[in-house]
Formats: C-alpha cells, structure tokens, sequence
C-alpha cells in the first residue's frame, strides 16, 4: 500500500468487543468462514468489476499491533489482559480466497472469503469492505464512461475532488484497471506507472496578458506536446484563433486544444472547422466539464467532434452512486474433526437473506464465442462438468425464481477464485498494473452486448448447484420452524 502507516487497527470497533468475548468464551480459536458479496450493481448496471486485490493482500501481510495501540485498547478499560496479550501476539493464520481484479463480478457470489480462527477472520471485516468497495465501485463507474466514449481514450482528471489522499491515488489506480488511458495523480504514476498527464490551468493563461502570449511561452516550453487550454475567455472568437496562430507559428510535434466549458457538441463542431480550415488537421480535441457515461454517449450521438475526454469528480467519487454496497458475512464454521457446518442469515428481506457454507464459483463459457452463460457457486468439492459438449448438459436455474430453468450445452467452466493466503502465508503474486488491466478488458470481451446497456441490462444469471441449494433451503426450513 502507498501509506507507511500501519493500518492494523483501521477497524469497526464491534471487531475488537467481539474478539474480547469470543476469547473470554473459550471461542477464539473456532474457525470460521466469512464471504464478502455484493447485493447490487450501481447505477442499475449489468455487472461490475472486481480491484483492490493487491491491497487486501498488502495489508494483510502487514498486520501487527504496536505497542502504542495495546496501550490505547488498555486504556478504554473494556478489554481483558488476556486478550491484550493475545494481541500482542498476533500473527496472521487464515486462508484467503478472491476473484482476481478486473473480472468482472456479480451480485451474491462470494468474490472474497476467508476462513480462519473467528477473532482472525471476524477483524479483517472492515479493511477487506473499505478496499473493495472503493476500488470496485471506481473501477466499475469508469468502465462505464470508457465504454461510452466509443474507443477514444478516457483520462482520470479527478484528485482534487477524490475523498482523501488515498482514494485519489487508489481511486486512479481502479480506472487504469477500467480502461482509463492516464491520470492527472502524479503520484499514482510514480508508485504504479499509470501515465500521468496535464498542460495548465486557467490560470496559466490569465498570468499573461493576452491568450496568445500564453499560449506562445507554453508552447517555447512544451513544443513536442503542446496543448492549449482555449476556454478562458471565448473559445471560438479568442481562444481558438490564438492557438491556430500559436500551431502555425510554432510547429509543435504534437497539439491539442482543450475545451473545459460551454456546449461540447456545438463548440467542438466549430472548433474542429476551424482548424481544419487553418490546415491544422492533425491537431486534437480534448474535453472535460463534469462528464459521465451519459453526456458522453450524448453529445457524441450528436457528432461531437472530440478525440479524447478528461473526467473528474463524476468517476473518481462515482457520483451517481458513491457507495459499493459489499457486506462480510459468516457462513459457515468447522468443528473439531474438520466437518464445516454451513451458517445462514435470515432476513425479511428476500436480498439479505445470505448463501450458506464454504463455497466455490464457477463460470461458465460458451466453447464457440467464450461468451460468459452463468456462473454457479456449488459446495466446495461438489463436483461439476468442467466442460459438456453439444449431446451433454448441465441444468442451471434462477435462484430467486426455481421453475426458471436451462439446460446448458457445448460450455466449459472455470474456478474464477484464486487463493490469496493459506495458513496465513501469501501464496499470491499481485500481477503488475498493466497485466490487470489486459485481464480486465479481456474479461470484458466475454459479456454479451445486451449485458453492456446502460438502461436496463439484462440480467446475467448468478444460479446455485442444486446440492447449494437444497442445503440454504434445509437451514431456512429450520430457521422458519425456530420462529
């Protein structure tokens, strides 16, 4: 992680109280088994996409409690010395399972897991919820807007409206996953080699006294990539003009012209005659003004002449709709001899009611297109074809609605989870950020289009084994006949 600072006791407070109490009941080393899942993509979207893999194994790896921190906990008079020893102590012993970053992810299925002593796998909770669901929730909005800007690149210009130094850097990092092409963040470019990019601010301009004047010293500056910030005055009566005379005068290399206001279809329009007209054909347009997925969609519907898009706050806070939603639930715990006895939350909301046991995901591919058909989580260990051609089938059904059944041919299935830990040793080597972002739009590649729409995507099919299946429906017999 960027941060020095350790993050050990980043943590809902209920973890340490309930970690108290498991230890003072003799339950502290039960082993329990934890999923993280998601219960709904933002923005009424067709699928999300998972990040942040790298930092839940950073931090992890780093988890150790300072003296300074036995101290504090000392100090709050709630918390037994035998339990400040055993934190004293500590050591990291859980196994570890998530989906790899830039896979795409589906509501209900568990992306992460853990399974270790209950105090262990319990107070991780929050950490694992923080850098998942920011990361996440990033990655997914600016996958959106990449997709909308129809091939041309999509540039992360959003730090200073991020929430925090580390959402900014972190926040940069889930776009480049996305597809983003660069970053304004300076600092995401030093620590993950995210290209960063920039010319000048408004200001720049006003320093001087005449646009020309500024755009001139700029490009004596910068004459291998020059490119103009034409909106401070008036885009097409001044600013422009003064950069076709800056380009014809100076010959950059390279040169743009960026459009931070006003309406985007009309100016880009004239703006790109204009230059055309000046024999500056080469010379690029480049937008940003609040832009998301929609406006961009829109005013290229219009014939927006525009070559590339900056977008700030609406991707790096995801404002449409700034919270993931990823929840860390126990599902299951191990006796003695090893046998895993599955755990069930109830809920009078059907959503919350959440899927029992340790857990496998699998998904399903198309042997024709490698188009993703489903994914099934089954029991651990349970077996399922790994692939059936066109005479065989596998049956797969809506969990949320039974009779909706379909029996799949010609497919092959894949274990989309990797293990991150196993008795607490790091059995994972993080990929390089250029890797994740090549599996992300690989992974891409294998959804349908109907999946992509921003209204109302179809709904793609997250279905239990029926051995799953039949066990949730035991426990919420039982559960229902407790009440």
């Amino acid at each position: 992680m960027i941060t020095k600072e350790n993050l050990t006791m980043l943590t809902d407070f209920y973890e340490l109280t309930m970690a108290n109490g498991y230890l003072a009941n003799g339950m502290g080393d039960e082993i329990a088994y934890f999923d993280m899942f998601f219960r709904r993509v933002p923005d009424g979207g067709g699928y999300a996409i998972m990040a942040g893999v790298e930092q839940v194994v950073e931090y992890l790896k780093n988890l150790k409690f300072e003296n300074e921190d036995i101290e504090f906990l000392r100090g709050k008079g709630c918390f037994s010395e035998e339990f400040l020893e055993y934190l004293e102590n500590f050591k990291f012993s859980c196994d570890v399972w998530a989906i790899e970053e830039g896979t795409p992810i589906f509501p209900h299925e568990p992306i992460l897991t853990v399974r270790g002593p209950v105090i262990q796998s319990q107070f991780v909770e929050s950490m694992v919820l923080l850098i998942i669901n920011h990361q996440s929730l990033i990655a997914t909005k600016a996958s959106r807007i990449v997709r909308s800007a129809a091939g041309r690149p999509v540039m992360e210009f959003g730090t200073r409206r991020a929430h925090g130094s580390a959402a900014a850097i972190y926040g940069a990092r889930a776009t480049y996953i996305a597809g983003c092409a660069a970053t304004a963040c300076t600092i995401a470019d030093r620590e993950y080699g995210i290209p960063a990019t920039g010319t000048m601010a408004h200001s720049w301009v006003q320093m001087f006294p005449t646009e020309y004047d500024a755009f001139k010293a700029y490009a004596e500056v910068y004459p291998d990539n020059c490119v103009l910030l034409v909106d401070t005055y008036n885009v097409l009566k001044s600013g422009v003009p003064a950069a076709i005379k800056v380009f014809k005068e100076m010959k950059p290399k390279s040169m743009g012209i960026r459009i931070d206001s006003g309406d985007i279809t009309y100016l880009t329009k004239r703006a790109r005659k204009m230059l055309d007209d000046a024999g500056l054909s080469e010379c690029k347009i480049i937008i940003s003004n609040s832009l998301d997925e929609y406006i961009i969609r829109d005013v290229l519907l219009e014939g927006a002449q525009i070559d590339s898009f900056g977008v700030g706050e609406r991707m790096i806070a995801a404002k449409s709709e700034p919270v993931f939603g990823g929840v860390y639930k126990l599902v299951a715990l191990e006796d003695k001899n090893g046998n895993i006895i599955p755990k069930i939350k109830v809920s009078e909301n059907v959503e919350k009611i959440t899927n029992p046991g340790f857990k496998t995901l699998y998904r399903l591919f198309d042997k024709d297109n490698n188009k993703a058909l489903a994914d099934v989580i089954t029991v651990d260990g349970e077996n399922l074809p790994k692939e059936c051609g066109e005479g065989e089938g596998y049956e797969i059904f809506d969990p949320n609605a039974i009779w909706k059944r379909k029996t799949l041919t010609n497919f092959y299935a894949k274990n989309i989870r990797v293990p991150l830990f196993l008795n607490g040793e790091c059995v994972y080597k993080s990929p390089g950020i250029e890797e994740i972002k090549k599996n992300c739009e690989e992974q891409m590649k294998t959804l349908w289009d109907e999946m992509l729409r921003f209204e109302n995507p179809q709904t793609y099919y997250v279905d239990l084994s029926q051995a799953l299946w039949d066990m949730k429906e035991e426990l919420l017999n039982k559960a229902t006949y407790s009440r």
